[in-house]
């Protein structure tokens, strides 16, 4: 009898389970790097997206001056519409960037983690800042009516509402990593796919269908998976557990 679907997929993912405990020194050089350069976009993306959401989800401008008012609503729109940007698209500016003709040419970072690093900072901060926005947003009304009615100052309602809405940051920068571990186009431009040097999870196995190296492939998609699940896992369990008061 001739193998079916099932079997050759069952004899891949067997082979794949072999390379990922034969400690494989270029599949884990691989995946260092794909938690390097996504958790290290993450963090600076948090560092800035997160307090813009804040400001912007607290909704200090409502009824305010009009040129103000004009100011927030094309912040979020701005926003809005980052959130959405082809991650190709985004790959393509910063190669023009630094490319050697480019204004940051001289820099040198083209075909580099730091390319890398760059071209996934443009993509999750926008979302980072958006997903942060619309969580303090869903709570401020009620939170905030609530705190001034027993008594709170301004800062001091911003701070509760803040706190209602930590679990919404959480998971904006759990999205975010998660965009940017699974992310190919814009890092492969920028980045070059080199070997030992720029390679990350998803360049490796678009390299490594390209060649034919399925057992490959399937062992860098399991752990690419591992990682996905791992990261819902731990938001669902944080989800579930709810905010301590």
């Amino acid at each position: 009898m001739g193998l079916t679907m099932e079997n050759i997929l069952l004899e891949l993912l067997l082979h794949a389970f072999q390379f990922i405990f034969s400690l494989d020194p270029e599949i884990w050089n691989i995946t260092l790097l794909s938690l390097k350069v996504s958790g290290t976009a993450v963090l600076i993306g948090s560092l800035i997206g997160v307090p813009i959401g804040m400001i912007l989800g607290l909704r200090w401008f409502s009824g305010k001056q009009i040129l103000i008012r004009f100011i927030d609503l094309t912040l979020r729109s701005i926003i809005n519409t980052f959130m959405g940007l082809p991650p190709v698209v985004v790959g393509l500016v910063v190669y023009l960037l630094f490319a050697g003709s480019g204004p940051f040419g001289p820099l040198g970072l083209l075909y580099s983690p730091t390319a890398m690093i760059i071209t996934q900072l443009i993509m999750v901060i926008p979302i980072i800042t958006g997903v942060t926005m619309s969580a303090v947003g869903s709570v401020e009304k009620a939170i905030r009516e609530k705190a001034l009615s027993l008594g709170a100052t301004d800062r001091q309602a911003a701070w509760m509402v803040l706190r209602e809405a930590r679990m919404g940051m959480l998971t904006a920068i759990i999205v975010a990593f998660g965009a940017a571990i699974s992310e190919v186009g814009g890092i492969m431009i920028t980045g070059g796919n080199i070997r030992w040097y720029t390679r990350t999870l998803t360049t490796a196995i678009v390299q490594e269908v390209n060649l034919g190296d399925f057992n490959k492939a399937i062992t860098l998609g399991v752990i690419l998976l591992s990682m996905a699940f791992a990261i819902n896992l731990a938001l669902t369990i944080t989800q579930l557990r709810g905010p301590k008061r």
